[in-house]
């Protein structure tokens, strides 16, 4: 099998959305959106500052720039500040929340609101930023709404996240066994963060092998079995993306005469709770809390963002040998569980407009079996989906799913 690397120096800053696209996928707008000039905005004149508790980022957090509610997630403008841009159609408020080293945190109240986005722009917000939202809004369980303030979110569009998730009565927006008991307990200590990535990466000569369908012999593997115990492998690269991405297993790949690897989940994942109740882990992956982030556990530089890069590298890596990357994905249900389960992401942003729900919204449909089911049939739901299909590809440079 040839390889497919070039031997000159690639121009440094090429980004990958300099590369050819492998799919061209439609935004999808919510039907139900109104238009700019109809939102129904607070009172008066839209505010341009932010009223912030001063802290540790002082007053470079405070000025209110051009921002704007496309596109999702935080987006670094390339001098050194961010869009920052929330869908969180049924909430009140939302607060972005960012953190120091030592964990201290600063609330940042997002006041503008278009296309139930919450949106702003902070002029000093650097990548490897630590951050997460607050949402507030009607605490009713029964009809399925859920906000909870003292629950720390991560971003649905976060394209890393760092930290552990540590089993604790705080991560739950209800209190012990009633679901219909709002907690106060701040989540913030037990939960992990998003992290702003630049996608700048020099992807060099890279493109898709594009083998052809019939000639395809597709391998799947997990990133850390495959590479955990390989004794020719660094012991800091095994069970990473690194490691996957090393000579010596590529070799090995390409003398079984494979074309495509498949990866078993690496969509960022916990561990679900009755697991860690009982002392174990989830090995396999299959518990989905961040949609477009590498798991940051298979990567040798999970810190920071370092395991996009990380990522990249593998894909390229595996590309120069003439292999495809295929990724197995859960998009059918979230790491969050059931009405008993804990409050990371989606059921704190907006529970209702992002699952089935049944009984009148009380409890969770639960067609997969892992306790909840996200309701495709929402516009903005799809959009998540196929948003995060389309990153992988475009940004991350991944041939195929599963």
């Amino acid at each position: 099998m040839g390889g497919r690397c070039s031997s000159r120096v690639a121009t440094p800053s090429t980004t990958s959305r300099d590369t050819n696209s492998a799919i061209d996928v439609p935004l999808i707008a919510a039907a139900s959106s109104p238009s700019p000039d109809s939102e129904d905005r607070d009172a008066g004149e839209p505010s341009h500052a932010f009223d912030t508790r001063r802290g540790l980022y002082g007053d470079r957090v405070t000025r209110h720039g051009s921002s704007g509610w496309d596109p999702l997630g935080v987006t670094p403008d390339g001098h050194g500040g961010a869009n920052v841009a929330l869908w969180a159609q049924g909430a009140s408020a939302v607060d972005l929340c960012l953190f120091d080293d030592s964990g201290r945190e600063q609330r940042v109240p997002m006041s503008e609101r278009v296309f139930n986005v919450f949106h702003a722009h902070l002029t000093d917000l650097p990548v490897g930023t630590r951050y997460g939202f607050r949402v507030d809004g009607d605490w009713n369980p029964a009809e399925g709404h859920r906000w909870n303030p003292n629950k720390l979110l991560l971003d649905p569009y976060a394209k890393a996240i760092e930290g552990g998730f540590t089993l604790d009565p705080a991560v739950f927006a209800h209190e012990g066994s009633d679901d219909l008991v709002m907690s106060t307990l701040d989540s913030a200590p037990f939960v992990p963060r998003s992290v702003v990535v630049d996608d700048a990466f020099d992807w060099g000569d890279d493109t898709a092998p594009g083998t052809a369908w019939g000639d395809t012999i597709i391998y799947e593997t997990h990133v850390r079995g495959i590479t955990r115990r390989h004794p020719s492998i660094p012991a800091h690269e095994q069970g990473t993306y690194a490691g996957l991405a090393h000579p010596h297993v590529i070799e090995h790949l390409t003398t079984l005469g494979v074309t495509a690897v498949e990866l078993l989940p690496v969509h960022h994942f916990v561990d679900e709770t009755h697991l860690i109740e009982s002392g174990l882990t989830n090995y396999w992956g299959y518990n989905s809390i961040g949609y477009f982030a590498p798991h940051a556990a298979y990567s040798s530089l999970g810190a920071r963002g370092g395991q996009v890069a990380d990522f990249k590298r593998m894909v390229k890596a595996l590309h120069c040998a003439g292999l495809e990357v295929i990724l197995d994905v859960v998009y059918n249900h979230t790491a969050e569980g059931n009405q008993l389960g804990p409050t990371l992401c989606f059921r704190g942003i907006d529970n209702d407009d992002y699952y089935h729900l049944r009984d009148g919204g009380r409890y969770y449909a639960d067609y997969t079996g892992c306790g909840n089911t996200l309701d495709v049939s929402k516009p903005h739901v799809l959009q998540l989906v196929m948003d995060s299909l389309r990153y992988w590809v475009l940004e991350m440079h991944v041939d195929g799913f599963r």
